[in-house]
Order: structure tokens, then C-alpha cells, then sequence
């Protein structure tokens, strides 16, 4: 039993903590919002599907107007997972929908994004080599292949609703998520004024709760937890390897067997991209007597090239590295002879045409980037009203 202060009927189940219900998402849910709950099988989105339901109930909600929605990251996923969303919407008596990304699962976006970097380094449209993996600064992973696939697909099927999607957010899990709101609206796929009147919001109901009130809620609403907390000890259900995980995480993932095919895949692109699945720690590290002998000495390779890659791009000038709308400037000839010097081997450790390999052609290359970034710019303001 939970020791905290219950607030008023209807913002707290009988022995839960108290749910963020801020008076806009009451007004939306007692005009009869569509609610859905944004489930990934782990246990914030869990405990707030289930509390969220109760009150749901006590605010007398209709049933039939709330519903389950799992976006699938296809390999990317523990092979429990969708086993485990299945027996939460059962157990919570809803509808459940899968989506799931079009062009791929998010073992294909981290590849695409690799091959697309290789082509543009290329052809020097970036000045650094760009790596696979999505980060904490870059959340393409959730993004893609969650938001924008589970937005549109309700602004399409509920037009003209209102849409309250009920997100597992706590404030104690990173300094990012601390600053979370208790709600927000969600104009992205629903605009302000759209011609349907579909409006989103996007409601986070267990924003102040504790980790440990997470789990006493699953333990008093008897809710089931993923395998990746009863069986692995893992503190958090994500990815089978996440971007984001602590290295105790990673090595509990690793230790389920059905994971190892997804380690050797990601430790595989690791040995081939030459970047680290995280900033500062190689996922091949993680268990590496679970890999085979020939991926370790190729992991072994790819941080002695990784680390010259590091080498050659941190000699190139400082006064061109890549912004928003670059290049900013032609390069000096000295400049465009450091920059083909430290591409060089970059581009043959990835089996690269190298297309600008003299001072003169870098040079001639960032004129023509200049003339393309400025035609674009005339395009654009002639379209302008």
C-alpha cells in the first residue's frame, strides 16, 4: 500500500498515488475525448493505462471511446513484447492497434541513415562522416518510428475528434524528461484550425510519480511486468539495446538468449560504421565472449579507426564545420588541402570514391555547395506571396 496524500475522487485511485489531471484534460474527458493509451509493453506506460482507467471510470467516460495503441520497432523489440501488449489490453479490456514504421523497422532506419551518411560524405555534402545511431540529442528512434507513425495514423482514423494520447512520461527518469509538463497540446499532425477539427493533446498522468510507486502500482492493480524486468533484472523496458540504456541494462538485455542475434546484428554495423552505439561506450564491450571470434577482431579494428577518423576531422578547420545552410565560406586553398588530406583515409576505410581528392577540387566543390544553397534561396523567395 502506497503512503501518499490522495487527492479529491478522481484524480487518484484508492491506494495509488495521485494522477497529473490538469483542469483542461478533465474538460476534454468529461466532453467525451477520444483516449488512447500509448502502451510499449513496459511498466510507466502500464501503471498509467490502469490508473488512468480507473478514473476514467469514476469520471464516467465511456468505455468504448478509449483505446490501445503499440507502435512495433520490428527487431528492435524484445520477442515477448508484443505477447506482453497483447495481455494489457486484454487485461484492460480495450482495443488494441499496431503500427508500425512503413519503410522499416528501426534496425533498417539505423542502416539507411548509415548508407545515406556514406553517400553524402561522399559527395561532400557533410564535413564529418555521419554514424547510425540515434542519441539523446537525437531521438530519431522515437520520433520516426513512434510519434510519426502513431500521430497520423489517429489524426486519419479519429479526423474530427478530440484525441487525448496518455504517455507513460515521469519526471525522475532523466534531467530531459524533468522538465515535462502535465499535458500539452499536440499540433504536429492536427494543426491549430484544421478544416476536420481534430485536436491532440498529449496527457502525462504519472509525471510525479516515483519508480518505485510505478512498480507498487503493479503490484496492488496486479498488473503484469515484461520479462525484462522479472526475468533480466533490467530497471527499464525499451529497445532490446537502447541509446539511452545503462551499461547494467545492456548486460541484462545480452543475457537473454533470444537478444544475443540482435547484439551480433548492432555490434556487426558497430564494426562496420565505425561508430559506437553509444557516445562513449561500444555495445560490443558489453558482452563480448557472447560474439564471434571473427566480429571481435573486427570491433577491435573499427575503434583504431574509429579513433583516427576522430584524429583527421578534429585537424580540419575549425571555421567550417557544419551548420544549418552549409557551407558558411570558401574554404582557403590551405584550408581545402586539410580537408581532402583528412578525408582521405575516411573515404577509403569505407570503400568511397574519392571525388575531391586535391585542394583545388574540395575548393571548386564548396563553390558550386555556395551557388546551389543561393539559387535555392532566390527559388524560394520568388515562390514567396
Amino acid at each position: 500500500m502506497l503512503h501518499r496524500h490522495l487527492q479529491p475522487a478522481g484524480t487518484a485511485p484508492a491506494g495509488l498515488p495521485s494522477l497529473a489531471l490538469p483542469a483542461e484534460i478533465r474538460a476534454a474527458i468529461k466532453a467525451g475525448a477520444w483516449i488512447v493509451f500509448n502502451v510499449s509493453g513496459g511498466k510507466d506506460s502500464s501503471a498509467a493505462m490502469f490508473a488512468v482507467s480507473i478514473v476514467l471510470d469514476q469520471l464516467g467516460h465511456p468505455r468504448n471511446r478509449r483505446l490501445v495503441i503499440h507502435a512495433d520497432l520490428g527487431r528492435a523489440e524484445w520477442d515477448s513484447t508484443p505477447a506482453m501488449v497483447e495481455q494489457l489490453a486484454a487485461l484492460a479490456d480495450l482495443p488494441l492497434c499496431v503500427v508500425r514504421r512503413n519503410a522499416g523497422d528501426l534496425f533498417d532506419r539505423w542502416a539507411q541513415r548509415f548508407e545515406n551518411g556514406k553517400r553524402r560524405y561522399e559527395a561532400l555534402e557533410t564535413y564529418n562522416l555521419i554514424g547510425p545511431w540515434s542519441s539523446a540529442s537525437l531521438r530519431f528512434c522515437t520520433s520516426e518510428a513512434k510519434a510519426h507513425v502513431i500521430g497520423p495514423h489517429l489524426a486519419r482514423t479519429l479526423r474530427g475528434e478530440t484525441i487525448i494520447n496518455v504517455l507513460g512520461i515521469r519526471r525522475d527518469e532523466s534531467t530531459a524528461r524533468s522538465r515535462a509538463p502535465e499535458w500539452k497540446a499536440d499540433t504536429r499532425y492536427a494543426g491549430a484550425g484544421n478544416a476536420h477539427g481534430t485536436r491532440m493533446m498529449l496527457w502525462h498522468p504519472i509525471v510525479d510519480w516515483t519508480t518505485a510507486e510505478v512498480f507498487a502500482a503493479h503490484r496492488h492493480l496486479g498488473i503484469p511486468l515484461h520479462e525484462a524486468y522479472t526475468c533480466y533484472s533490467s530497471s527499464r523496458l525499451s529497445c532490446r539495446f537502447c541509446v539511452l540504456q545503462s551499461i547494467a541494462d545492456a548486460r541484462a538485455s545480452a543475457s537473454a538468449p533470444a537478444n544475443r542475434d540482435a547484439l551480433i546484428h548492432l555490434c556487426d554495423l558497430e564494426a562496420t560504421s565505425t561508430f559506437s552505439f553509444q557516445p562513449a561506450r561500444w555495445l560490443a564491450d558489453t558482452a563480448p565472449d557472447l560474439l564471434p571470434p571473427d566480429l571481435q577482431i573486427r570491433i577491435a579494428a573499427a575503434k583504431i579507426d574509429a579513433q583516427r577518423r576522430r584524429e583527421a576531422e578534429g585537424a580540419m578547420p575549425k571555421g567550417l564545420r557544419y551548420v544549418r545552410g552549409w557551407p558558411p565560406r570558401l574554404p582557403t586553398l590551405p584550408e581545402a588541402a586539410a580537408i581532402a588530406e583528412a578525408r582521405a583515409p575516411i573515404l577509403a576505410r569505407h570503400q568511397l570514391a574519392n571525388r575531391f581528392p586535391t585542394a583545388r577540387a574540395v575548393r571548386e566543390r564548396f563553390a558550386d555547395l555556395i551557388d546551389q544553397r543561393r539559387a535555392a534561396l532566390t527559388d524560394s523567395n520568388r515562390r514567396l506571396p
